[in-house]
């Protein structure tokens, strides 16, 4: 139970007493509030439960907040309450509580700051599911670093996830993919043929036809369109996987949209529509979804009258068909701005279909721009003037890639500077982040280097660490579960980005401040700082992998 959640019961508890010994009318007991105060200097944790109490209880909250503290039985954790303002509570951890968080997080660096919130509930995390027709762009690559941190967050919540890519490798884009790749590899044996403005015009078709030459020669000039499709999309698919590898991305499971046509699942999505009353005809063959039975503004069509074709929105329905099927307590879309007025239609579909879509939960995130020398670069996916995913590791790193794409919550714009991003210093983030794991590294090298042992901290006097930056550093460091909760509850990745940046904003000035090495410094201090330090190296790895990313040693 987290230390909030204990102190709430114990509020919880005190409330209770004093309604039993008369000195708090009868009312019901809410859900009580504990947050850390904006000012630090009052104490730890604060509940301002006894203004909310005002109103049932018809009395004054300070008097209120006077009864709860009387009959406050404290956690061992705490090592004062008082009162303050109209009747504010506040709470002090005990320091000696504080220093043995130093050996929670070295006996548990694996898994420190772990939650139970989602033990025994299954998850299912959709993210990138980029066309199968060109390299993953930076657009779609935002998506991808929003769902896996929200996996890692969601796995230290206690919860099974499972990450999944879903292939849309059917429609009208594969085959203009396909069109696309025959015109290139007739281009590369010779022959006169012409894109056109539908078409992908980006060079990796070039790059495909020319594997295609090497490999067959001239003999594949008569195959059709749907064979080049094919060629081309096992390639792209590829090299998508091993561009997501290079960020720290691997999916669990790869679901192409192909699986439900060829399974017959897009049938009987269909005829489960028909049958429920929710799909018709119309006079030119075309067939539509009643979606405003639901609420939407109008009705929207499923299969073209043009070719009998369904539109995408059908298959998509199916496919969140194939995921309620499959059992998950709680399943996670991430899409990008283009999916704002799809995504509710999709889930209207579902909704047509039987199923109820509360476990389903939409994340839609904005755009990314990247911006160098103070402009912004002009990127269009279909001309293939874009900015690649690997391009855009070639130049920062995946590091930077990682943090910069949850910088953000999921519903506000990137400027992704890559100026900033390469910056060596404090100004970028991903540095000032890494630096204080590599600065831990450093005081262990440096130990060594003065012929120390390098496990003297094995039984530091931990109740030395009384420095305030080391009390703040360690309180910081406590938060981790909070954030792990929140997030995964809200399904708000980006606070783990934030809480990297204040954990090493709480570490700089401790490392300026707390010296395990120098004039004054005795050998016991000295033991206790370097224990400090030794869990602060992994506090710090430990947060960087809930963001995927790397925790150097040098810089």
């Amino acid at each position: 139970m987290q230390l909030t959640q204990q102190i709430s019961v114990a509020l919880a508890a005190a409330i209770e007493a004093a309604q039993k010994a008369d000195l708090l009318p009868e009312f019901d007991i809410p859900t009580i509030p504990v947050e850390r105060p904006r000012d630090t200097t009052h104490g730890d944790f604060a509940s301002p439960v006894a203004m909310q109490l005002a109103r049932p209880a018809r009395m004054a909250p300070r008097k209120i907040a006077e009864q709860i503290v009387a009959h406050f039985a404290p956690p061992p954790f705490i090592s004062e309450t008082t009162l303050a303002g109209p009747g504010f509570m506040n709470f002090r951890l005990s320091a000696d509580f504080v220093a043995n968080i130093v050996d929670d997080i070295i006996g548990n660096a694996k898994t420190f700051g772990n939650v139970t919130f989602g033990q025994g509930k299954r998850a299912q995390i959709e993210c990138v599911s980029a066309n199968p027709t060109g390299p993953i762009t930076i657009g779609r690559t935002r998506g991808g670093v929003i769902g896996d941190t929200l996996a890692r967050l969601m796995r230290a919540a206690g919860y099974h996830v499972e990450l999944e890519y879903y292939y849309n490798d059917a429609g009208r884009q594969i085959q203009l993919l396909g069109e696309a790749t025959k015109i290139r590899y007739l281009q590369a044996i010779g022959q006169a043929a012409e894109l056109t403005d539908d078409h992908y015009q980006g060079d990796y078709l070039i790059d495909i036809a020319k594997e295609l030459v090497s490999q067959y020669g001239d003999g594949k000039a008569d195959e059709p369109s749907d064979w080049f499709a094919d060629y081309a999309k096992a390639q792209i698919s590829v090299q998508q996987k091993a561009s997501l590898k290079r960020i720290n991305i691997s999916h669990d499971r790869y679901f192409n949209e192909a699986e439900l046509y060829q399974d017959g699942s897009l049938t009987t999505a269909l005829e489960t529509l028909h049958q429920n009353g929710y799909l018709y005809a119309k006079e030119d063959g075309s067939q539509w979804l009643k979606t405003t039975a639901f609420g939407d503004d109008k009705d929207r069509v499923a299969i073209r009258s043009s070719d009998g074709l369904p539109t995408y929105r059908v298959p998509d329905i199916a496919y969140h068909k194939n995921k309620a099927e499959r059992g998950f307590d709680v399943v996670v879309d991430i899409f990008g701005p283009d999916h704002h007025a799809v995504a509710p239609q999709v889930l209207i579909g579902v909704q047509m279909l039987g199923y109820d879509t509360e476990f389903v939960h939409t994340l839609l995130h904005q755009i990314v721009t990247l911006i160098r020398d103070g402009e912004q670069l002009k990127m269009s996916t279909r001309r293939g003037v874009y900015v690649t995913l690997d391009e855009l590791v070639d130049e920062v790193g995946p590091d930077p890639v990682r943090y910069f794409m949850i910088s953000r919550s999921a519903n506000s714009h990137v400027n992704f500077d890559l100026d900033i991003a390469l910056e060596r210093s404090d100004k970028n983030p991903v540095f000032y982040i890494q630096n204080a794991h590599v600065r831990c590294a450093g005081i262990f090298r440096k130990w060594e280097e003065q012929g120390n042992d390098p496990n003297a901290d094995a039984n530091a006097d931990l109740s030395l660490l009384t420095h305030p930056h080391e009390q703040a550093f360690l309180l910081k460091a406590l938060e981790l579960a909070d954030v792990i909760e929140f997030s995964a509850e809200n399904f708000e990745p980006h606070h783990i980005a934030f809480y990297a940046y204040d954990l090493a904003a709480a570490f700089h000035p401790m490392y300026d401040a707390a010296r395990v090495i120098g004039d004054g410094v005795s050998d016991e201090l000295a033991h206790a700082r370097l224990r400090l330090y030794r869990a602060a190296q992994l506090v710090f790895a430990r947060v960087l992998d809930l963001m995927g990313m790397s925790a150097p040693d040098r810089m």
